[in-house]
């Protein structure tokens, strides 16, 4: 019996110090990155389980978003308080934009072309700016329920969606002076961006491999324009070929070869001008930038911040969709000369630096 009770107090005072220990124990583990493979370590306290909050983990520069850890389960992560990340966002915006450095990279007149990118909400007070290769077509679809067009985004036929004579989307281009300024300094404004080279791999795709909305004036116009001012070897270079992405980059980059091209192609262009250039960021305050890679997060955000989020819901994303590929990116650059990507960075380096999207080292060095 004495044994017993021994065993009783030694498991005791064993619970005790476990106890008084597990304060100062910590757990980390890892969770994959969305960029360059890297990963961010993630910190689980055992005395997060007390009323505390949770701290607050920011990932290294050019991850999408911060994270807390779960209060209710250590292997559950979970985003922190939006506003949060929109306010960083807009505080990387300002910086850059009142960087000299790169002034002309960044800034815009705000002149027709781009108020011909933002499209008006008037019941609702919302402008949006239109960037290609982002997901744009489901903010369209968000927007013509709102205006009344339709009950829902699943009811609109895609044909419609940009269809700007049929769908009920004015444009803030086609009002006075006046009502643009009026509409600019009062509505909740935003717009969404995405890593600029996998942008571009995007509109590549889109308009001269696959073209599923046939727009012939790609693949028969504007590639063998391109091909016949940057294909290096002309050896193979008839039209049945067809566009290469490396001529596609050596074009891009070309700072002032390209312009006499991009007269002739007119406003096709919109699908690989910069950011800068589509939206005029530095020169029109945003109250949102929502970033293609945290769409899931960030279409509830914007909903709910312009008061709209009781009204209408954003179309389902399927996981991962959305997420950084920096394999496809390599796949696409391999083969392209260094002097190609240094000219093409410096292109978009704007875009790169205003909305913190790391620089591609594993291109460049």
């Amino acid at each position: 019996m004495r044994r017993h009770w021994l065993l009783v107090g030694a498991c005791g005072w064993v619970l005790l110090i476990l106890m008084f220990v597990s304060k100062f124990i910590n757990f980390s583990f890892r969770t994959p990155g969305d960029y360059a493979g890297r990963s961010e370590i993630f910190v689980w306290t055992l005395s997060s389980v007390t009323t505390k909050l949770p701290s607050v983990v920011w990932p290294e520069k050019g991850a999408s978003q911060p994270y807390i850890l779960s209060s209710v389960s250590p292997s559950v992560v979970e985003p922190i308080d939006w506003h949060l990340v929109n306010e960083k966002r807009l505080e990387q915006l300002s910086t850059v934009c009142s960087n000299s450095s790169i002034w002309n990279l960044t800034h815009t007149t705000v002149r027709k072309f781009v108020l011909d990118r933002i499209f008006v909400c008037d019941k609702h007070k919302i402008l949006f700016c239109q960037t290609p290769k982002v997901g744009n077509t489901q903010w369209k679809k968000v927007l013509i329920v709102l205006n009344g067009k339709f009950s829902k985004v699943e009811a609109i036929p895609e044909n419609l969606v940009h269809d700007h004579e049929r769908n009920g989307l004015p444009r803030l281009s086609s009002m006075t002076d006046t009502e643009i300024h009026q509409r600019l300094n009062s509505y909740f404004k935003f717009f969404i961006v995405r890593d600029p080279f996998e942008r571009l791999i995007s509109a590549f795709k889109d308009k001269f491999v696959k073209n599923p909305r046939f727009e012939p004036w790609y693949k028969h116009d504007i590639a063998p324009a391109i091909v016949r001012k940057y294909r290096r070897s002309h050896h193979d270079d008839s039209e049945s070929v067809g566009l290469r992405f490396e001529d596609f980059v050596r074009y891009l980059g070309d700072k002032t070869g390209r312009q006499h091209l991009d007269r002739q192609f007119g406003d096709h262009i919109i699908h690989w001008l910069t950011y800068a250039e589509l939206c005029a960021p530095c020169d029109i305050s945003y109250n949102v930038v929502g970033h293609h890679e945290t769409l899931e997060l960030d279409a509830p955000y914007i909903l709910k911040s312009a008061g709209i989020a009781g009204l209408v819901s954003y179309p389902s994303i399927p996981p991962g969709i959305t997420r950084y590929n920096r394999t496809k990116v390599e796949r696409y650059f391999s083969g392209i000369s260094q002097r190609d990507i240094r000219r093409l960075y410096a292109r978009y380096q704007g875009d790169f630096s205003l909305f913190d999207y790391p620089k591609p080292a594993f291109l460049l060095n």
